[in-house]
């Protein structure tokens, strides 16, 4: 695949553009000798470089990938954590959270290529995106209570979003490690794919997306997040506001009248 463009944040964080993929954005953990481990630096350009594609209305889907073979993401640099005080760990925690919360709140679709490794924080990043895209190397987890803190990347809400209150419990109070095969069953991961071929897997799917209206991708995020454990009325009210937000668009004008005439839509992206 023909990289035709690429922008570095930082020195771990890659964003990459493809020939023929005008409307998908690669999101690169490009931190291959420590396996992507977050550090304070990586944790910066990560939510950096989610903050130019959040504000870049020419992306459709993102697709957040890993250049380590072994590996999509460790989690938390424990090495840097090692050398912190308590005063050092309070001032990096605001660093920390807006890198996970920078995947959480991109407003676009957003599909993790995970193999290898996936544990702690880098399993977080993972649940940050809409859809997990795994090749049968993918180990998962969130191990954080055996080395005595908890999941703090949005695991606890975010895995029981997932699979239910009490397989997360199970899952975090175990500090387990799940194979692919049974993180496909439970759910942590959505989509299983041969070893090798989860990147080119999401990338195709992001692709695919990437076809439909931007306006309307947003909006539909929108509001599957927005009415998440809301109560049936309140999420219809949810979706009702974010139809509205849509249905006077441009981009619903041009849908409508590309499927009368039987064309591809041009979205004009309003």
């Amino acid at each position: 695949m023909t990289v035709t463009s690429e922008q570095r944040y930082g020195e771990f964080v890659v964003v990459r553009r493809h020939e023929g993929q005008d409307h998908v954005a690669e999101l690169v953990l490009d931190r291959p000798k420590a396996m992507n481990a977050v550090s304070t630096d990586m944790a910066r350009s990560i939510a950096a470089a989610c903050d130019a594609l959040g504000a870049d209305r020419d992306v459709r889907a993102t697709v957040l990938t890993s250049s380590h073979e072994r590996a999509f993401c460790v989690g938390a640099d424990l090495k840097e954590r090692n050398s912190f005080s308590d005063a050092d760990l309070v001032r990096q925690r605001p660093t920390a959270r807006a890198a996970y919360t920078g995947v959480l709140e991109l407003p676009m679709p957003v599909i993790a290529a995970v193999h290898g490794f996936a544990l702690g924080g880098g399993f977080e990043l993972a649940l940050a995106c809409d859809v997990i895209v795994a090749d049968t190397t993918a180990l998962v987890g969130l191990p954080e209570v055996s080395v005595g803190v908890i999941p703090g990347g949005g695991g606890t809400q975010l895995l029981p979003r997932r699979v239910g209150a009490a397989r997360a419990a199970e899952l975090v109070f175990s500090a387990r490690r799940v194979e692919a095969a049974e993180a496909r069953e439970l759910g942590l991961v959505d989509e299983l794919v041969e070893a090798g071929r989860d990147r080119e897997e999401a990338l195709a799917l992001g692709a695919r997306i990437a076809t439909n209206s931007p306006v309307g991708l947003r909006a539909a995020k929108k509001a599957l997040r927005l009415g998440q454990g809301l109560d049936l009325r309140a999420g219809l009210e949810v979706e009702d506001a974010a139809w509205r937000s849509v249905a006077f668009s441009g981009d619903r004008a041009e849908g409508v009248a590309a499927f009368n005439e039987k064309r591809r839509p041009d979205w004009p992206g309003e």
